[in-house]
This record gives structure tokens, C-alpha cells and sequence, in this order.
């Protein structure tokens, strides 16, 4: 069993992912209404991705499937069976997982294969969420959860997409470049059933005929620097962390916190701890220990939801508990 596998219990009828291994032989899943449950690892089988394809429903059951199904234009007779049928559908969905957390999913409901990157815009300052690569009629569930309560601080995010589409004779595709940042009053209004993933959620559509018009001048250069030729590239180099990353804020800033404020510490420490372990998977690293201290958790607790849902992260756990008791997490990558 893997960090990602989707697994059923033996003795339930629940089923869910593993986001995280236990002490003990046991593994925490989230079920599908977002809920986090220890479980034996005894007590669950993995589920099989050939399932879905080899257990079809029938009768009743089919035509509901059916119903909920992306809707295709029939192919016109003496057309091609490789013809573009939907070019536009590419969505944002924030779906709520309970009462208080909503989770991010990219919908591609177009006939393209879609290479996406996701940056999160908060306060002049850039973050990059995701990379994905989006099979047409697919989609994919970002590892980032946005907190109700705190609507009005979620940020700008900032989508770029490119167009693929195999075969020979397919026209090419202008990238795509759009901002987003949800308004209360539009939000609330939004909620409908989100197509491919077929749960309700709010819905926004990346892909409008007028999200050309809508883009900033700043966006405008962007989608310029994406299309325009480079003969001249220069080499990208990662710089390679040290096997035991410090995160304690003393390491981090040696000259003083002077008018920094508990929270801007906790952020000064997370965007530490996101940069080595990205720089640890890009340079083949395989595994980095981080130390957070133990102080009042909220550090460990942010660094473990993160891992838990690293596409990259084979498992985590805690690190030299003699020396640092709960106060290091060992990651290991796939």
C-alpha cells in the first residue's frame, strides 16, 4: 500500500485513499465526504483501477451513469472519428468536503489533453500549487483545501494551460492565461453539479469566450512570453538541501523577527519548508528529514497536511525520536 492507493474496508461498506501511515500498522484514509479515519491496514484491500472498467452497472443503474455522463456531439457521418467534438469546458470546482473545508478540482471536460500549472497570487507574492496533466474528460484534485470561514482571504489563483491534441492535421491552440479570484456574491450562486466529477460544487469556467478580454495587462505579457520563440535557453539548476533541513525560526532568520508577527513566522517557516522539500524531489533526493520543533503542533500539523497529499511522497514519518522526540518528520519519496 501507497501514500494515494484507493482502498475499500474488509468489514465496511466505506472506501477511500490513504493520505497518510500510522504508527502500529495502521494507515489514515479520507472517505468520500472528507472525513480522516485510522484504520488497520489488515482491514482494507486496495482497489483495483481496472474495477471501475470491468464492473460496469446495467439497467436502471446504466442509465443514471449515463445521465450524469459529459455529454458528446454524435460524429457526423464521413467525419473523422479523431474530430475535436468540445473545445471549450475547462473548469475550476470548489467542492466541499464538510462544513468547513473546500477541496480544488481541475475539470477537463474538453477533447484535449491539457499540461496546466496553478500559482497561488496572495499579498505580491507567488506560490506554485500544481502541475498537471489533464486527460480529455478528466480531472484532478489539487493538494490544497481553502477554509470557509476564511473566504475573504483566499487568494488570486493564477491558471496557464497548453493544448494537445495527437493525430496529424489538428489546428493549434492559443495557451491559456486566466486569473481568478472568486467574489461572495458570484461564489454562492455558482453551486450546480460539477461535470466528469459529478458532485455538486461551485463551478467556475476557465475556458469563456471572454476570458481573453477579462486577463490583466500582467497576464497579457505572460501568454506573450508563452508563445514567443526562444533560441538561447538557459540550464536550470536546483540547488540540492541538506539531508536535515532546521526550520526553527532562529535558523531561518539569524538577524531578528523584529515586526514580524507570530503568523508571519508560521509563514516564513512553511515557504522554507515547501522550497527544500521541492528542491529535494527535483534533484532526486530520496528522502529529507525536517525539523519543526514541537512547541504548540500548529508547525508539525501544517507540514503533514501538506505531505499527506504530495503527489511525490512515497510516506512520512517521525525522526529521531530520541534526539527530537515529535519534533522532526522523516519524508520519504516515491
Amino acid at each position: 500500500m501507497n501514500i494515494g492507493d484507493k482502498v475499500r474496508m474488509i468489514r465496511a461498506k466505506e472506501q477511500g485513499v490513504i493520505v497518510r501511515f500510522l504508527s502500529g500498522n495502521r494507515v489514515e484514509i479520507e472517505i468520500e465526504d472528507g472525513f480522516r479515519i485510522p484504520v488497520m491496514q489488515s482491514e482494507l484491500v486496495v482497489v483495483s483501477p481496472m474495477e471501475a472498467e470491468r464492473f460496469k452497472p446495467s439497467g436502471q443503474a446504466a442509465d443514471v451513469r449515463d445521465s450524469l455522463a459529459p455529454q458528446r456531439t454524435a460524429t457526423p457521418l464521413g467525419t473523422s472519428a479523431g474530430q475535436i467534438l468540445s473545445n471549450v469546458g475547462l473548469y475550476l470546482a470548489y467542492v466541499p468536503q464538510n462544513d468547513r473545508d473546500v477541496a480544488l478540482h481541475i475539470v477537463n471536460n474538453t477533447d484535449w489533453d491539457i499540461l496546466l500549472t496553478v500559482t497561488e497570487e496572495r499579498d505580491n507574492k507567488t506560490r506554485g500549487l500544481q502541475s498537471a496533466t489533464l486527460k480529455a474528460k478528466t480531472h484532478s484534485k489539487l493538494n490544497e483545501m481553502y477554509v470557509m470561514e476564511r473566504f475573504e482571504q483566499w487568494p488570486t489563483l493564477l491558471f496557464q494551460a497548453l493544448y494537445f491534441r495527437p493525430g496529424v492535421g489538428q489546428p493549434a491552440r492559443v495557451p491559456l492565461v486566466k486569473r481568478l479570484k472568486p467574489r461572495a456574491q458570484s461564489f454562492f450562486k455558482s453551486k450546480q453539479n460539477v461535470p466528469v466529477v459529478n458532485q455538486p460544487g461551485h463551478l467556475f469556467q476557465l475556458d469563456d469566450e471572454g476570458s481573453n478580454a477579462s486577463m490583466s495587462p500582467q497576464a497579457d505579457s505572460i501568454k506573450s512570453a508563452l508563445l514567443e520563440s526562444k533560441s538561447d535557453e538557459g540550464t536550470v539548476t536546483v540547488a540540492k538541501p541538506e539531508a536535515v533541513v532546521d526550520l526553527h525560526i532562529e535558523k531561518l532568520m539569524p538577524g531578528g523577527q523584529t515586526g514580524k508577527s507570530p503568523g508571519d513566522l508560521v509563514d516564513v517557516q512553511l515557504r522554507a519548508f515547501e522550497k527544500n522539500l521541492e528542491n529535494a524531489i527535483a534533484s532526486g533526493m530520496p528522502e529529507i528529514t525536517f525539523i519543526h520543533g514541537v512547541g504548540t503542533g500548529k508547525l508539525r500539523q501544517e507540514l503533514h497536511r501538506h505531505l499527506s497529499r504530495h503527489p511525490n511522497v512515497r510516506f512520512f514519518e517521525d525522526a529521531q525520536k530520541q534526539k527530537f522526540g515529535y519534533g522532526a518528520t522523516k519524508v520519504t519519496f516515491k
